[in-house]
């Protein structure tokens, strides 16, 4: 009998094999239809032998869904093909992205079987595979090499976001605790990334899928409310399309007019930063017009079809965005206008050409195909800044990484030189960013600037629009209360540079006076001397005693109290004892962890020190993760914590699983917002609820009124989640209310 059952299942086992071959032919075919459009002579052999090898050489490893592995490197290929647009030396990149790190070939191999251009590409794929895997500083400092490659060759990124994307989507075989930590990686750099790179529809998708996976909840909430919203949605768009479409065929001009709906995470976003409900939002889609124009007269055309809108629907001024005489940073360009559709609805409509809409979906990639644009020198400015940045050996890379990601996503402001010059700055830059935009020796001389002809402050922030002389003298220096108001990645790398190069030159001043007072007390001016002096005070480095003496911080003439036995420094209260230093941050993790990786909240852990943090103040019920402090223990976040992305994603390893349990007797602080209309005794019915129905017991409650309005924030005692939940629902039900909604942290 088991002789049987054996037999059955190496069939089953055979046909199973069969199938795969199948399929991996039948993905491999679809790969080849995708890069059909960039094929030349000679490339379909070249991506037939990239093929084979990746094939040979991933033959026996599975993914962790079981998959054999060669599906992912021809899916990464398909993406880089289909969805960014690149070309054969791309598609062979990505097919062989992950040989040289997981099996026998090597970097000689590639050079030997394709050539320079394809072993420098694969190289740098290999180096940034594990970005995230180690501690913290590593990390960054990974990171810090894959954007160098931005400048070498910016393929190696796009193959990346591709092989991520990939990742994303096939993230449901992993682990709960991996899925966080990818999907928050994903959030805090490579979908700014991709925006940065004007990939707008990987972007997007990156974005969905990383809220998916540290926010299942909300992400199938809104999905859900999307679906059952869609039948009326489709039935508004087709009648505010009609009349333009219409008056657009008249003209001749050749147009495809698509209605797309925002993306949950924005959706998403936009309920957290204004506070309101997904019915609340009034522009749920836009509506995109793309039209068919040459590149010489796709401006005004684009313009044409702006008045034919307008003739139907009443724009609203304050809403235009010309994006068409000023693209964005990342080469975006578009007309964006909201009118007043029919029913009385705000719809946003996109207006552009089939060539912007492309550069719009593709990004970087698709500025290969239009050499000619004026735009591309957008991004190459880009990436030669970031270079710039990066070169800076001395960078601390965790410093730099923040820096970066704050330019990644900043909303731009466009501001001119007094000859016309035009500089693309991110929001909120001050005069200061835009002279070290400039030069780096304008930005360091500096003393103040005139805007639109009146003198301003450096830390003046500036407005799309300005005209910005900036004025300098010679005697000026970099301050360090500069990295108080610049915002510019490249600004404060500079100011931190110029500060630490001034910090040396003090420090030969120091290093002088100490050698002489050395002499004089016969101490010999031995690296070891100097750093037991450095010890004794307590100071990291010779480098920082130096300085001190310098600024005078440290007087030398407490240095009589020194003297030098056999050799040694000594105190005259005694023998200087070696600073201890404190462990490590690998020895209080490993110690935090114990032996076990899940945390367990609950009423009898006296021998854990955990906090509830304040920055999302969670309670039980809420999906939450344990991060280790250097100083305050274990601290509990919620997963969606105004601060969790960015904490999952660069320290990794310093968290832990955590999880609930039966917390019956224990009450938890959480805060409620309301707001609504302000009617006679709505202050007395929300409390009755809270007191009397539910007894739940208030810390604080705090109304303000204006103008027929109230806006209120309650801190009550809950139980978990559950609790809080059935209590915003009957607070819903007073009337005069319009808005129930949780607040992340304490007043």
């Amino acid at each position: 009998m088991l002789q049987i059952i054996y037999l059955f299942m190496e069939k089953q086992n055979i046909i199973d094999l069969e199938q795969e071959k199948k399929e991996i032919l039948k993905r491999y075919r679809s790969l080849l239809r995708a890069c059909r459009r960039t094929l030349e002579k000679g490339d379909k052999l070249l991506i037939r032998k990239a093929f084979d090898i990746a094939l040979e050489a991933h033959k026996d490893m599975r993914r962790k869904s079981g998959e054999p592995y060669i599906y992912h490197p021809i899916a990464v290929a398909h993406i880089c093909a289909e969805e960014i647009g690149l070309g054969t030396t791309s598609v062979v990149c990505a097919l062989l992205h992950d040989v040289v790190e997981d099996t026998d070939l090597t970097l000689d191999d590639i050079r030997g079987l394709f050539g320079e251009k394809e072993a420098k590409i694969i190289d740098g794929l290999t180096k940034i595979s594990g970005v995230f895997d180690q501690g913290s500083s590593q990390q960054a400092e990974n990171f810090r090499k894959m954007l160098l490659t931005l400048s070498d060759d910016v393929r190696v990124i796009l193959i990346k976001l591709a092989d991520r994307l990939h990742n994303m989507r096939t993230l449901d075989s992993m682990q709960r605790d991996k899925q966080l930590k990818i999907a928050s990686e994903t959030l805090y750099l490579y979908a700014p990334l991709a925006h940065r790179l004007g990939l707008n529809a990987i972007k997007t998708e990156l974005e969905d899928l990383g809220l998916k996976y540290t926010e299942p909840d909300v992400y199938h909430s809104i999905q859900q409310k999307l679906k059952e919203s869609e039948p009326e949605r489709k039935k508004f768009i087709a009648k505010f399309i009609v009349p333009i479409k219409e008056i657009l065929e008249e003209q001749g001009m050749k147009s495809t007019i698509i209605g797309r709906p925002k993306s949950i995470y924005s959706i998403n976003t936009k309920i957290k930063t204004k506070g309101v409900t997904f019915e609340e939002i009034f522009d749920l889609f836009a509506i995109r017009i793309i039209i068919d124009t040459p590149l010489e007269t796709e401006k005004a055309d684009c313009w044409r079809v702006y008045s034919i809108v307008t003739d139907f629907y009443l724009p609203s001024p304050d809403r235009l965005r010309d994006w068409i005489s000023t693209p964005k940073a990342n080469g975006y360009e578009s007309l964006h206008a909201t009118v007043m559709g029919p029913e009385g609805k705000w719809v946003e409509v996109q207006i552009r050409s089939l060539r912007m809409d492309e550069l719009a979906e593709k990004g970087y990639a698709a500025h290969w195909k239009y050499k000619d644009s004026a735009n591309e020198s957008q991004l190459d400015e880009w990436i030669r800044k970031i270079r710039e940045v990066l070169e800076n050996p001395e960078e601390n890379a965790m410093e730099f990484l923040d820096d970066f990601k704050l330019n990644l996503f900043a909303e731009e402001i466009f501001a001119f030189t007094p000859k016309g010059e035009i500089k693309t700055l991110p929001k909120n830059s001050t005069a200061l960013d835009f002279a070290f935009d400039i030069h780096t020796k304008v930005g360091e001389k500096c003393i103040g600037a005139k805007v639109n002809h009146k003198l301003v402050p450096l830390s003046y922030k500036l407005k799309s629009g300005d005209q910005v002389e900036v004025l300098t003298s010679s005697k000026q220096k970099p301050k360090e209360d500069w990295l108080g108001f610049v915002v510019t990645a490249r600004a404060k790398s500079k100011i931190k540079a110029a500060l630490r190069e001034e910090k040396r030159k003090i420090s030969k001043d120091g290093k002088a006076m100490l050698e002489r007072k050395f002499n004089n007390l016969k101490i010999d001016f031995n690296p070891n001397n100097i750093n037991q002096l450095a010890n004794y005070f307590k100071l990291p480095s010779s480098l920082e005693l130096f300085y001190r003496i310098a600024m005078g911080n440290i007087d030398v003439k407490h240095l009589k109290d020194f003297y030098q036995e056999n050799g040694k420094i000594t105190h005259k209260s005694g023998t200087i004892k070696k600073h201890e230093s404190a462990p490590s941050l690998e020895q209080m993790v490993t110690a935090a962890r114990g032996k076990t990786d899940l945390l367990v909240i609950g009423e009898n852990l006296q021998k854990i020190d955990y906090k509830l943090s304040p920055c999302c103040n969670p309670i039980p019920g809420d999906d939450v993760f344990g991060f280790i402090t250097i100083n305050e223990g274990i601290k509990i976040h919620r997963v969606n914590c105004p601060n969790a992305i960015q904490l999952l994603s660069n320290y990794a390893y310093r968290v832990v699983k955590a999880k609930w349990t039966s917390q019956e007797l224990i009450s938890f602080l959480a805060g409620i917002k309301i707001t609504g209309i302000d009617e006679v005794g709505i202050v007395n019915n929300i409390t009755k609820i809270i007191s009397n129905e539910l007894n739940v017991n208030m810390r604080s409650i705090s109304f303000d009124t204006n103008d027929g309005t109230f806006d209120g924030t309650i801190m009550v005692f809950v139980q978990d989640t559950d609790h809080l939940t059935e209590l915003m629902k009957k607070l819903k039900k007073v009337n005069g209310v319009l808005n129930v909604t949780r607040i992340d942290g304490k007043d």
